[in-house]
């Protein structure tokens, strides 16, 4: 079984995209013989993101870390005691291809790291930084990204390094970079780019929108 784990927290203005794109690749795969789950973590949410959620037939999972590192862990955990075998990450405020599932599965490694692009560029976000932000992001085979957003790991490499840590920020980082330690094998993949918010206002600090800020101050 696919488990497609998605953190949340406060994110009913975007939730719902994220969903139906999850839904279609999840309809997607199971045409290919795959059987799949999504379960979203609620961290701390104080709007309506578990309404969102139960409206697309969603399973949800409620804690209070303030945490992604521990949200990605829950919805991990909750995946592999229902017998998933592929973990699926992504966030909630991006949106999967169609093909995103069955591009994991075809890479044939136990680890993914997939790529993302800005779906739509914010005002404030001036086309000197989009022009410096794809001069500087390699979106082909063989990049070096690691993005929590579009990310897929076997139960078993999972595993092999305890899983993500309860880090505030970069527990994506630390799951990979144990894994290569280890030597386990992982594709780079620029096949199945997720569609991903470049919004001001990160949850997670140290995350992608605070990427971009950095690069507007350099502007």
């Amino acid at each position: 079984m696919i488990g497609i784990v998605i953190p949340a927290h406060n994110e009913a203005r975007r939730l719902g995209r994220c969903l139906k794109a999850a839904l279609l690749a999840a309809r997607y795969a199971a045409d290919a013989g795959h059987r799949v789950e999504i379960v979203v973590v609620l961290d701390r949410c104080t709007d309506s993101t578990a309404a969102v959620a139960l409206r697309h037939g969603i399973e949800t999972v409620a804690i209070e870390a303030g945490n992604v590192g521990e949200a990605r862990r829950t919805g991990a955990a909750w995946m592999l005691d229902r017998g998933a075998t592929w973990l699926a990450c992504t966030d909630a405020d991006s949106q999967v291809p169609l093909h995103w599932l069955v591009s994991q599965l075809g890479c044939g490694t136990e680890v993914v790291c997939g790529t993302v692009h800005v779906q739509r560029w914010e005002p404030w976000q001036r086309a000197a930084l989009r022009r410096l932000y794809h001069s500087r992001y390699d979106d082909k085979d063989g990049h070096r990204h690691i993005h929590g957003a579009n990310l897929g790991v076997s139960a078993h490499a999972y595993a092999l390094v305890g899983g993500f840590k309860a880090l505030a920020a970069h527990e994506d980082v630390q799951l990979v970079r144990g894994l290569e330690a280890l030597g386990v094998a992982i594709s780079w993949s620029g096949q199945h780019s997720v569609a991903t918010s470049s919004r001001r206002e990160s949850r997670a600090r140290e995350g992608f929108g605070d990427y971009l800020a950095g690069l507007q101050k350099t502007l």
